[in-house]
């Protein structure tokens, strides 16, 4: 491999000669060589946005020349459109202000955007890094790539998953089944009133998703350093904000509080926990739908669902909910990530998180868990459940908690006698109840009606 040296204002660094990273990235690649798991390609892009945002607001403010200008935009565009991942190979684990990743992005914008001019035009702190600090691009680019991967990732297979369940509650209004609470048989329920509960879990998580992206949209920029702004000009946080909503197309505000944006990382902590929240819930939906789906002989079997795949290496034949199972392994990572992100934002000492790497890379893999795993839950099982309605009408009118019907009639009393009667002689309620003497035989009809106890 061929090498070039750097240089930074620590000495000298053998680079590789074909990539457009610099000193101080080969210094991180070389003294953190931990885990494995590189920075989110989501910060990669948000770092090219904010340094193409930075530069706009600096030459608007006169601060950057035209002529400096356009190479950066242009290489700028190569990091946002990922022709140029090859060349930021830091991992998660360094600096815990993502100093390192900051200038990760500086060298190689500076370096590229040099070889678009065709000249050692660019310097990257004093261009690229322009009226900026680590310790406000990275919460920057933080909240760049939470916002846009929640909108653009996340939303749009919440809203497809929503739209599938209004399909299968117009499917299935005539059906009418047997509830269950604790696991035990309960009164009647129709099927889409219970697929309704699983609908409306995804429509709340969704509100509480949206209620958390105005706060995820103020931007640390302009805070520098400390949050006092210093080396920034005055006008810097709002004409970087608005030239980050012109570059993402999404509405970007300068915080009003950049002490707070820079030590504090509760908005991250806020929004991780309603996708905490929709974990919990498709957990619970996986759970009952591979519940209903049990069998197809010695369990419920009440729903079937698609069969993708043969589900044993030695039981010919089975076949598994294995969608269920993998959206909840996804929700337990979810979960399991809320602890990381929420610990990582308690670690914001005087001035400045120092746990920022760690928090955004648990906070970006629960998004693209849960917008992948919904997707792959939805096309591969829900959107193909199909209720097995001779099942669920069996499974109905042998329940003994329709016994609740006849409470009005003959009293919980009573109405409990002729429950163990039935199911100690394992005979119907109807004759229990008539050979106890609670009710004739047509009275019993005439009160006992299970499809109208919903």
């Amino acid at each position: 491999m061929e090498y070039r040296i750097e240089k930074d204002s620590m000495g000298e660094m053998k680079v590789p000669a074909d990539r457009y990273w610099a000193a101080q990235t080969q210094r991180s690649l070389e003294n953190f060589q931990i885990g494995g798991e590189l920075m989110p390609r989501e910060i990669t892009q948000a770092f090219g946005m904010l340094k193409k945002a930075a530069a706009i607001a600096n030459n608007k403010l006169g601060k950057l020349s035209q002529e400096k200008l356009d190479p950066i935009i242009k290489a700028c565009d190569e990091v946002i459109e990922g022709k140029l991942n090859d060349h930021f190979p830091l991992v998660v684990w360094q600096t815990g202000s993502g100093t390192q990743s900051n200038m990760n992005a500086n060298e190689v914008i500076a370096n590229r955007g040099n070889e678009i001019a065709g000249s050692k035009l660019l310097h990257p702190n004093d261009d690229i890094n322009m009226s900026q600090s680590s310790n406000d691009t990275f919460p920057t680019a933080m909240h760049i790539a939470a916002a846009i991967s929640i909108e653009d990732q996340l939303i749009p297979q919440m809203q497809e998953f929503i739209t599938t369940l209004k399909r299968l509650e117009a499917e299935n209004e005539d059906v009418v089944k047997s509830g269950r609470t604790h696991l035990q048989d309960a009164t009647p329920i129709k099927f889409s009133q219970e697929i309704s509960g699983w609908r409306n879990m995804i429509e709340k998580a969704l509100d509480m998703i949206q209620l958390s992206l105005p706060g995820l949209k103020e931007l640390a920029l302009g805070g520098t350093a400390v949050g006092t702004g210093l080396n920034a000009p005055k006008e810097f946080g709002i004409e970087v904000a608005a030239a980050v909503s012109a570059v993402t197309g999404k509405s970007f505000i300068t915080a009003e509080n950049k002490f707070h944006s820079l030590t504090a990382k509760d908005e991250l902590v806020f929004a991780h926990g309603a996708l905490k929240a929709l974990a919990a819930n498709l957990m619970k939906i996986a759970n009952d739908i591979r519940w209903l789906a049990s069998g197809p002989r010695c369990g419920l079997g009440e729903i079937f669902i698609p069969e993708n795949e043969p589900g044993s290496s030695i039981m010919p034949g089975k076949v598994n909910p294995t969608q269920c199972e993998a959206i909840t392994m996804a929700a337990v990572q979810v979960m399991a990530n809320d602890v990381a992100v929420g610990i990582a934002a308690s670690q914001g000492n005087f001035e400045l998180n120092v746990y920022m790497p760690v928090g955004i890379y648990n906070f970006l893999q629960s998004v693209r868990l849960l917008a992948t795993g919904l997707k792959s839950f939805h096309d591969n099982c829900v959107a193909g459940i199909r209720a097995d309605r001779e099942k669920m009408k069996h499974n109905l009118h042998n329940s003994l908690m329709l016994v609740t019907a006849l409470n009005p009639y003959i009293g919980y009393d009573n109405a409990a006698k002729t429950a163990k009667k039935a199911h100690q002689e394992n005979i119907s309620l109807r004759e229990a109840c008539v050979s106890l003497g609670f009710l004739t035989a047509e009275k019993f009809d005439e009160v006992f009606k299970p499809e109208e106890m919903v």
